[in-house]
C-alpha cells in the first residue's frame, strides 16, 4: 500500500506566473495526497536554506513553486559538491512551474500549466515514478578578485543552462526591469536581447573556449553551456543551441565567433526551426563533452539557470552525471 510522503512545498510569491488563489489551490491539491509543510520563500537564496532544512529533517520531497531561479536554488540547497557523499536521505525534488519561462520543468515533460502539473505529480507519485538526472557545475574559483565579488558562491550547479556574454546581459537587464516592476515576458525577453546584441555588436572578442582534447577557441563573443535541450523557449516555441544535449549526456557547448548582423540572423533562423543542428564556420558547437573552461579578457556577465550572477573572468564547467532525483514523467526513447 503506497504511503503517503512527508513533502515541503516552497513557494516564490513572486514568481511571475503566481497568484495568492492559485497558490491556495495547489497546496490544498497537494495536503490532501502528502503529509505537506508549506513555506514561502522571502529573500534571495531563501529556497536553498529551506531545502537544505527539508534534507536534514529527512523530507522525502521537496516541491518547488517558481521559476528556474527559484528551482536552481532549491537544488544548491541541499545537494553536495560533485564526488561528495549524497546524505543517507536525500529527498526527491518536484518541479511546479510559477516563472516566465519554467525550462527546466519543460525539458522533463512537465506542463507549463501549475495546475495541470499539479494533476501530474499527484498521478506520478502512488507510481513512483522518478529519474535520476544530470547536472551541470559551474565553477568561478579560477576568477580573480574583484573581478568576482559576489554574493553567490564561487560554484554551484545549474539544471539546464549557463551562459557569459550576450544572455547574461539580457538576464542581468530582465532583473533590473523587474526590480522596477516591469513582468518578464517572451517579447521583453526578445526586445531586450535585439537591444543589447546591437549595443555590445562591435566590442571585441573577449572570451576564449577551452575543450578537452582540443585547440583552445579565441575570439568568441559570447558562449553558452547547456546541460539540456531546449536552451530556453520563446513563449511556446523552444530554442535549441544543442538538440543533441540531454539531461542524460554531458554537456553541450555553443559559442559564436561573430556579431555580424547576416551571419547572426542565419544562425538564429536555426535556432527556430525544428529539428535542425545550428552550424556555421563561426560557430563552436559540441555535445556530449565533459567538461569545458572559458575564460575572458575582463570581467564578463554570467548567468546560471536565468539568473544573473555578476561578472567573473573566468569559469569552468562540468558534466555531473545522475546527480538530482526529480518526479518527473519517464523521458521518451530518443528516434
Amino acid at each position: 500500500m503506497w504511503c503517503p510522503v512527508r513533502a515541503l512545498l516552497i513557494v516564490n510569491p513572486n514568481a511571475t506566473a503566481t497568484t495568492p488563489a492559485a497558490r491556495d489551490l495547489l497546496a490544498h491539491a497537494l495536503e490532501s495526497r502528502m503529509h505537506l509543510t508549506v513555506a514561502h520563500t522571502q529573500h534571495r537564496g531563501h529556497a536553498g536554506e529551506l531545502a537544505a532544512w527539508a534534507a536534514a529533517n529527512g523530507m522525502d520531497l521537496i516541491v518547488v513553486h517558481g521559476g528556474d531561479g527559484t528551482i536552481n536554488e532549491a537544488i544548491n540547497g541541499y545537494l553536495p559538491p560533485p564526488g561528495a557523499d549524497l546524505p543517507k536521505h536525500a529527498p526527491k525534488i518536484a518541479v511546479l512551474p510559477g516563472g516566465s519561462a519554467n525550462v527546466f520543468a519543460r525539458s522533463l515533460g512537465i506542463d507549463p500549466d501549475p495546475v495541470v502539473a499539479t494533476n501530474q505529480l499527484i498521478d506520478l507519485l502512488p507510481v513512483d515514478a522518478h529519474r535520476r538526472v544530470g547536472l551541470g557545475w559551474a565553477d568561478f574559483s579560477a576568477s580573480a578578485p574583484p573581478a568576482y565579488d559576489l554574493s553567490a558562491p564561487t560554484s554551484r550547479y545549474f539544471a539546464f543552462n549557463a551562459g557569459l556574454g550576450l544572455d547574461a546581459r539580457v538576464c542581468a537587464t530582465i532583473e533590473k526591469g523587474r526590480d522596477r516592476g516591469h513582468t518578464a515576458t517572451p517579447v521583453r525577453y526578445l526586445r531586450t536581447t535585439v537591444l543589447e546584441f546591437f549595443r555590445n555588436k562591435r566590442r571585441e572578442p573577449l572570451l576564449s573556449v577551452q575543450i578537452p582534447d582540443e585547440d583552445r577557441v579565441e575570439g568568441v563573443h559570447y558562449a553558452f553551456v547547456s546541460n539540456s535541450s531546449p536552451w530556453t523557449y520563446l513563449d511556446t516555441r523552444p530554442i535549441c543551441t544543442n538538440p543533441d544535449t540531454t539531461f542524460d549526456t554531458g554537456l553541450g557547448l555553443f559559442a559564436m565567433r561573430t556579431t555580424s548582423v547576416p551571419r547572426t540572423l542565419r544562425v538564429a533562423g536555426q535556432l527556430l526551426r525544428k529539428g535542425a543542428k545550428p552550424k556555421s564556420p563561426h560557430l563552436v558547437r559540441r555535445d556530449d563533452i565533459p567538461r569545458v573552461s572559458i575564460r575572458a579578457q575582463e570581467p564578463v556577465a554570467c548567468q546560471i539557470d536565468g539568473d544573473y550572477l555578476g561578472d567573473p573572468t573566468a569559469a569552468d564547467f562540468l558534466a555531473v552525471p545522475w546527480a538530482l532525483d526529480v518526479v518527473a514523467p519517464l523521458p521518451e526513447p530518443r528516434t
